[in-house]
């Protein structure tokens, strides 16, 4: 089954059609099976425009929960290896030699 994020059957569908209908109005997309089969999507009238966003409405791709700044100060340099400069001093020195 393609790239839904939830598989239902169709007795489910039937037994519990709003609890389904609010989460494709979010933007999922939802297979539904008869005895095990696909026989259709549930998916949102005016989907999601970028692969991005067809990819978050899936499933396959969960959205970020902080920024980039704060992942960047969150980790340590990663230490040279022995007998080799850090790699910010090599760009530094290439920084340094670029501007004059």
């Amino acid at each position: 089954m393609e790239d839904a994020a939830e598989t239902i059957g169709i007795r489910e569908l039937r037994q519990h059609a709003s609890r389904y209908v609010e989460k494709v109005k979010q933007g999922q997309r939802i297979a539904v099976t008869e005895r095990g089969e696909l026989v259709d999507y549930l998916e949102p009238v005016h989907g999601p425009r970028t692969t991005y966003q067809r990819m978050v409405a899936a499933g396959q791709v969960r959205p970020a929960n902080g920024g980039l700044s704060q992942l960047l100060a969150s980790r340590e340099p990663l230490p040279a290896l022995p007998g080799e400069r850090m790699l910010s001093e090599v760009l530094q020195e290439m920084r340094d030699e670029e501007r004059y």
